[in-house]
């Protein structure tokens, strides 16, 4: 009786997952036929590998494949809670007869074990008792330690399509007992869980659970998968990818991608995140090309900020439609950047006499007096002298842009040098 009930609460998602390569979804890029990483489960001989990539795109499950095709013991354990004892216990294993012939370790999250729980994996997976795959949705490059790096094969899981999501989808819902589910619910699943096949079975688990007389609305589906989709870790990739992906749409002047990318971010609830990126990308991006832009984006954010979600929306997809739409310049950016360059080189030197705050000269000075120049004492309120210290006098920070307010502003500084 336990045993049974143990089976039916176990998640859909659990029940489901595939047990070859022939029932595994996606990654055609990695296990499709031909494919490097397919390659090397059928040899049999596993090296150390680190999948890389979002939830709900098969590293868990590839991984389950990987030791029964190998016919290797399999042992898991989690960054989020897995400790140092965890694993001198798996390594203590390696030999007994048990792990005589190695053992296949899953580490998941392995992002959250610090240096020194990933150094005490080194030694064993060098000499093979230990095969290790490693699992993270965090850049590897950044959080997994350089001597485990050097010793395995990364790859990279990407989210699934709709097309590929669709047939756990519909062995979801006959594994739940529902026949005769209309495609367009399958569809509305398929698409609307963001690439996840864990999440778009847990949408599968919920239209189950609350549909009426079996009957399976499109609305019910909308709703279901929309709330399972809802993925973002704002200390994450994903996070940054998306505040990313955001200004580089404006930057493009794409207003199409940028008001979906900010829906993304309203979606997860980051209403402070956008109101930043839009504020950077005012002054960034668009610049003196429109200078006014900051100020209505200012003024658009402040408003969110006041309104909250749901309505915050609309005065950030108005600031969003006019820093897309606006000319483009980041001659201001470049300049500042240019600038900090030489002050970090050390590039700087001591300030002309005449713009200095003294008024008395020491008795070794060549020439005395401060001699600056006020320049609204001279036509056009400009007079010819050295601003910048005498050992980068020469340098240029900021060019004028090609767009009209900067074209004007360089005939007019072009005018004054003439003394027209």
């Amino acid at each position: 009786m336990s045993d049974t009930k143990g089976v039916t609460s176990m998640p859909l998602a659990e029940r489901i997952r595939p047990k070859s390569l022939a029932e595994f979804v996606g990654q055609s890029h990695l296990v499709g036929e031909g494919r490097v990483l397919r390659k090397i489960i059928e040899s049999g001989k596993i090296p150390n590998l680190i999948f890389y990539g979002a939830s709900g795109t098969g590293k868990t499950t590839l991984a389950n494949i990987i030791a029964e095709s190998a016919e290797l013991p399999l042992r898991k354990l989690n960054g989020t809670s897995a400790s140092t004892a965890d694993i001198k216990s798996i390594i203590a294993e390696t030999d007994t007869l048990f792990g005589r012939g190695g053992i296949l370790l899953y580490l998941d999250e392995i992002q959250y074990f610090n240096k020194k729980q990933q150094q005490s994996l080194l030694e064993f997976i060098e000499n093979g008792d230990i095969t290790l795959i490693a699992a993270t949705t965090e850049n590897p490059y950044f959080y997994i330690y350089g001597a485990i790096l050097s010793r395995s094969t990364v790859f990279e899981f990407k989210p699934l399509t709709p097309n590929e999501i669709i047939p756990a989808v519909k062995r979801g819902f006959e594994l739940s007992g529902m026949s005769g589910v209309s495609d367009e619910v399958v569809q509305i699943i398929a698409t609307g869980t963001g690439g996840d096949v864990r999440k778009a079975l847990n949408a599968v688990e919920l239209c189950t659970l609350t549909c009426e007389n079996g009957l399976i609305t499109p609305e019910t589906a909308t709703e279901l998968s929309q709330k399972a989709a809802v993925k973002y870790d704002r200390e994450g990739d994903a996070h940054y990818d998306i505040l990313s992906a955001f200004q580089k749409s404006i930057r493009g002047s794409d207003e199409n991608a940028a008001l979906h990318y900010l829906a993304r971010l309203l979606a997860a609830g980051d209403l402070a995140s956008a109101c930043r990126r839009l504020l950077v990308t005012a002054s960034e991006d668009i610049g003196l090309a429109f200078p006014n832009a900051v100020v209505i984006v200012k003024a658009c954010v402040d408003a969110a900020l006041q309104l909250g979600l749901p309505e915050a929306r609309i005065p950030l997809a108005e600031a969003v439609v006019l820093l897309c739409t606006s000319p483009k310049s980041n001659s201001a950016y470049i300049a500042i950047d240019r600038a900090i360059s030489d002050v970090n080189k050390g590039l700087s030197g001591d300030f002309p006499r005449h713009l200095q705050n003294k008024h008395f000269d020491g008795e070794g000075a060549a020439v005395k007096g401060q001699n600056y120049l006020y320049p609204h004492d001279y036509p056009n309120h400009y007079v010819k002298q050295q601003y910048l210290p005498d050992e980068i006098k020469d340098n240029i920070y900021y060019e004028f842009g090609d767009n009209k307010l900067e074209r004007a502003a360089m005939e007019y500084r072009e005018k004054i040098l003439k003394g027209e």
